[in-house]
């Protein structure tokens, strides 16, 4: 009996020692990374152009901060300065064609009308931001208010 139970533990460890040593791999999932595992370095995909242009893009939604139709590479927008205001400011729009700041922007928290911008809305890339020609990396099935009212299209 003993013999056997011995032969028994052996066949064992043997079996478990195989089981250890096989390589047991994740199951592979395509994420942004695409199939690559963890550990491999992929290549990285190309950096997409920024959308250049003085096209408006229609909002989604009633409260959707307008995106930047251009480049702001280099753009200085920090505690001393804010490059945005050289364009979009309430006294240079009429001489840069840029829209102004939107009235709530000189608003403080509780709804008072200062005279500059105030700085809870300075730091304009908070909520602006550029777009960029790319393909999104999920898929997306957003359908804005419009088009659930209105399905038509007819107005």
């Amino acid at each position: 009996m003993l013999r056997i139970l011995a032969a028994a533990a052996l066949i064992l460890a043997g079996l478990t020692s195989v089981a250890l040593t096989q390589e047991t791999r994740p199951p592979e999932v395509a994420g942004l990374r695409g199939t690559a595992p963890l550990a491999d370095n992929s290549d990285s995909p190309r950096m997409p152009r920024v959308e250049d242009g003085a096209m408006r893009r229609v909002r989604n939604y009633p409260e959707q901060p307008p995106t930047i139709p251009h480049h702001i590479d280099g753009y200085q927008v920090d505690r001393n300065a804010n490059q945005c205001l050289s364009c979009h400011a309430r006294a240079r729009t009429g001489e840069s064609g840029a829209p102004m700041v939107s009235i709530t922007h000189f608003m403080d928290r509780e709804g008072q009308f200062l005279a500059t911008v105030s700085p809870r809305r300075y730091f304009c890339n908070q909520c602006h931001v550029p777009q960029v020609d790319a393909r999104p990396p999920v898929e997306n099935d957003f359908v804005d208010i419009d088009s659930l009212i209105n399905p038509t299209g007819r107005q």
